[in-house]
């Protein structure tokens, strides 16, 4: 494995963070909850995300919206990308304690930097007809969480 790096830096004593390595979630859908849970509390992520895996909330999704219906709300289109809530669910839960563990207020934290970036893709063939071969590849993903307190 590749040694991974944050993106940004901020100040040690008021910020924590974590990172997930290698997942096997989609980038796309990845990138769109990572926009709908910036800026929030963690209380407020938390029960968002697990909105989310109950499919009682959907992610609006701005970029990525070929196909996806018109949802209640204020929202254009939206999705409910499970499988990334749950990923971004246990990195946030690992950014608390994080967060504990340095002594700081955990219910007094934001999600002030959410990324999203591609990993190492897995090579592997499907076998065909006739002796040959179609890759089958899979793509990972590396998302990284910056909480800050509030001030």
């Amino acid at each position: 494995m590749a040694r991974i790096g944050y993106t940004v830096e901020f100040d040690q004593k008021t910020s924590a963070k974590a990172m997930g390595a290698e997942l096997h979630i989609s980038p796309k859908k990845s990138r769109e909850v990572g926009n709908a849970i910036k800026g929030m509390r963690i209380e407020v992520a938390q029960r968002y995300l697990e909105d989310v895996i109950e499919m009682k909330q959907a992610v609006p999704f701005k970029r990525h919206h070929e196909g996806a219906g018109h949802r209640k709300g204020a929202m254009a289109t939206g999705r409910y990308p499970v499988k990334v809530a749950e990923a971004y669910l246990k990195i946030l839960e690992n950014a608390r304690s994080n967060a504990e563990y340095k002594g700081l207020e955990s219910n007094q934290m934001y999600i002030v930097h959410v990324a999203s970036k591609r990993g190492r893709v897995i090579h592997g063939m499907r076998p065909r007809a006739r002796g040959r071969g179609s890759p089958k590849n899979t793509e990972t993903i590396n998302i990284e969480i910056i909480l800050n307190e509030v001030r």
